[in-house]
């Protein structure tokens, strides 16, 4: 479902583009897991040779969307590099064109880590199963979770 996230949007740091998914209970956003595509309108000269994640008023929008709606990770798509590109905006990285993005792995741990506890206490907190499905979405970014990981945790 791509959502269109206009310049000056980007530019006011305007989130409306994702109201409707805000507005959304808890179950119909863990239903539409990996199914957002955010497509950003934004000038870039054809010389100009940045990636989307280097430009910092993408990186400044996609910080405070990640930090009103905590569960935006758990919506992006995956498969065409939607949660990657998120990951990236937020997150120190590297490319390399025989392995792609490379995040720094202190900067992702942290980061998953916190992501996870926190997308998992308020799936529990609408009596919502979603493990598996954080778990998949932390492989799509290189972090593995020890089989333990969930051990000690609150049960669903």
């Amino acid at each position: 479902m791509p959502v269109e996230i206009s310049e000056q949007q980007i530019r006011t740091l305007d989130l409306a583009p994702l109201q409707p998914w805000a507005s959304l209970d808890p179950a119909a956003l863990v239903q539409r897991a990996g199914s957002l595509e955010l497509n950003f309108d934004w000038p870039q000269a054809a010389e100009d040779p940045r990636e989307l994640s280097e430009i910092a008023e993408l990186r400044l929008w996609s910080l405070r969307a990640d930090a009103e709606y905590p569960w935006l990770p758990l919506v992006l798509e995956r498969g065409s590099g939607q949660l990657t590109r998120h990951g990236a905006m937020l997150l120190p990285h590297q490319f390399s064109r025989t392995e792609g993005i490379r995040f720094a792995p202190e900067a992702l741990e942290l980061w998953m880590t916190h992501r996870l506890f926190g997308l998992d206490a308020w799936a529990r907190s609408h009596n919502l199963g979603i493990r598996q499905g954080l778990t998949q979405m932390a492989a799509v970014l290189g972090f593995e979770l020890d089989a333990q990981f969930w051990v000690g945790l609150p049960p669903v």
